[in-house]
């Protein structure tokens, strides 16, 4: 059950958390992580693809890491990563790492981050003694081989076996709510494929759904998905905005980055496209997998797509780099484009994690294992299910992972076993023990404070609403404290909002709240002498200066909303 998982997580172990698709693998993993922040200890969040690494406000294994375009890192490497400073800072503040969608995750890239933990924590335990949570289903997609290695899951890595881990097998499903979806998708992890599934899915062949939006169609190759989605865009009334790419480097490297990244040579844009973001940039809240629709084009000289985010924001689109770098950090080649790409529809491959209302669905060209039970596995009921069709391949899954799964199930009654034998007090001396260790807060006064902070969080929608609102007396408004009464909130707030506004929109004007030229020039001259001297203390975890120390250098004469609005 998830109270048991979340004991045994609690309790400071490794955990690879598991079970099929609704039993609630991220429920319990965002329970553990507001458990964390509410003892001022934050996580660190990573998963193979941009989408899943969204579901839990996460980053891609390959950005966090650093690798690049590599699958593989070698001692040269790993010395290469040990002289950034940014990275010294990140790993340093590393103390507990998830995992998500684990069953994508290549045994190489999961013995890499072994590796690069190890030699950033200078532990020669596993992923450098910190607590390793691993989250998935191996029913769901195997990653994609780019060899004929037969190793393909990160449990064959030799860095898996080490890690001691506690299974946490989840059985009780809640996102699906029929029984007959539940039945299918058992019978697929089961192997044995009756007839009541086929007449089942039969039944849902070309069924149009009763339903007032457009589903989501999802395909299992690219060449599909690239179709639908011109079709879609043909069909929309408006004049099309084309944007073509610019490139740097050799020929050879321009087209591996073409390989590795969905970005497009030519993207052809309309007011109401769904689009799909495809670069991370969570400045500007949308990551590698975000989607949204284009409500309005810019009225720059080169007009730039505006995007409404799924999430509430909207935001002009700019043009974003992919580069390689070589082992000396420097660029070898680029390429500049719009991170965007048409979504109305999507591969299963990058629908994995989503939770659906309603799908269509074409199975009829499956060619890899599991992909049915991934796009199955999405709806929460066989009511918004139209199917397209299915071939042989379409409700399979690897053998593989069906003749382990018996001992993953065993490993789990073995883990419930452990934790259930320790009373409430040894349990609750346990969890106080590894908090302490992590440096998190026990006071069960200072706990209860940090709650509260929690709680008054704005959610994403409240900012959105909250920056806007700002940004639209900006003009109106001769001084900040005349902005921060009208807008109704404190100074400091309203300096975070034109923050935001700064990043959305470089070229917004907020001159006129600008200290005079003498206070410019002091905290610029502050700034390039913290810079210079290059204290790790002096600067936040992704390399950006602090506030205090340039505050402490102007002998605390110039207020900080000064110093932020010069930094802005």
């Amino acid at each position: 059950m998830q109270e048991t998982a979340l004991k045994i997580l609690k309790s400071g172990q490794n955990v690879f958390l598991t079970g099929s698709a609704g039993t609630g693998k991220t429920y319990v993993l965002n329970e553990y992580i507001h458990y964390l922040k509410e003892r001022k200890i934050i996580p660190t969040i990573v998963a193979p693809t941009g989408i899943a690494a969204s579901h839990l406000n996460g980053q891609t294994i390959h950005s966090y890491f650093s690798l690049g375009l590599r699958d593989s890192v070698d001692e040269p490497f790993i010395s290469s990563l040990l002289d950034k400073k940014k990275l010294q800072m990140r790993f340093k503040k590393l103390k507990v790492l998830i995992i998500d969608e684990i069953s994508m995750v290549s045994p190489n890239i999961f013995s890499a981050m072994d590796k690069i933990l190890q030699a950033f924590k200078e532990n020669e335990e596993p992923f450098g003694g910190i607590q390793v949570i691993l989250s998935g289903d191996f029913f769901q997609l195997p990653p994609i081989s780019q060899s004929n290695d037969s190793k393909r899951f990160s449990w064959q890595s030799p860095s898996w076996k080490v890690l001691d881990l506690q299974t946490c097998y989840l059985q009780k499903k809640f996102r699906q709510d029929d029984n007959k979806l539940i039945f299918v998708l058992d019978e697929i992890r089961s192997g044995q494929i009756s007839e009541q599934t086929y007449n089942i899915l039969n039944q849902r062949y070309e069924k149009e759904l009763a339903i007032e939006f457009t589903p989501t169609k999802l395909y299992t190759h690219n060449l599909d998905v690239d179709r639908i989605n011109n079709d879609e865009l043909n069909r929309l009334p408006s004049l099309g905005i084309t944007y073509n790419y610019k490139s740097e480097g050799a020929k050879t490297n321009i087209e591996k980055l073409f390989k590795s990244a969905l970005v497009q040579e030519e993207l052809t844009l309309k007011k109401d496209a769904v689009v799909m973001f495809i670069k991370n940039n969570p400045e500007k809240y949308y990551i590698n997998g975000t989607t949204g629709v284009v409500i309005d084009f810019s009225k720059d000289e080169q007009p730039l797509p505006i995007v409404k985010l799924s999430n509430g924001y909207v935001i002009k689109v700019e043009f974003e780099d992919w580069a390689i770098e070589n082992e000396k950090g420097k660029v070898s080649a680029k390429i500049s484009q719009i991170p965007l790409k048409l979504a109305w529809a999507i591969t299963i491959h990058k629908s994995q994690g989503m939770t659906l209302d309603a799908a269509q669905i074409d199975l009829s060209k499956t060619f890899e294992v599991g992909q049915g039970y991934v796009a199955l596995s999405r709806i929460k009921n066989i009511e918004g299910l139209k199917l397209m069709g299915f071939n042989e391949k379409a409700l399979s899954v690897d053998p593989l992972i069906l003749s382990i799964d018996p001992r993953i199930k065993q490993a789990s009654q073995k883990a419930y076993a452990k934790i259930e034998a320790y009373d409430v007090n040894q349990l609750e001396l346990m969890n106080l023990s590894y908090i302490e260790k992590l440096g998190g807060l026990v006071d069960k006064k200072a706990i209860n404070k940090e709650k509260e902070v929690l709680a008054k969080e704005p959610q994403i929608e409240e900012k959105v609403a909250n920056h806007i609102k700002t940004k639209n007396l900006v003009e109106s408004s001769s001084s900040l404290e005349i902005l921060a009464h009208k807008a109704g909130f404190s100074v400091a707030t309203i300096m975070n909002h034109l923050c935001l506004i700064k990043e959305e929109e470089p070229r917004f004007d907020i001159s006129k709240y600008m200290p005079s030229l003498s206070i410019v020039n002091k905290i610029k001259q502050a700034i390039n002498e913290i810079e210079s001297a290059n204290n790790e203390e002096d600067f936040t975890e992704d390399g950006k200066i602090k506030l205090k120390p340039i505050f402490v250098k102007l002998n605390e004469e110039v207020s900080y909303n000064d110093i932020k609005m010069v930094l802005v």
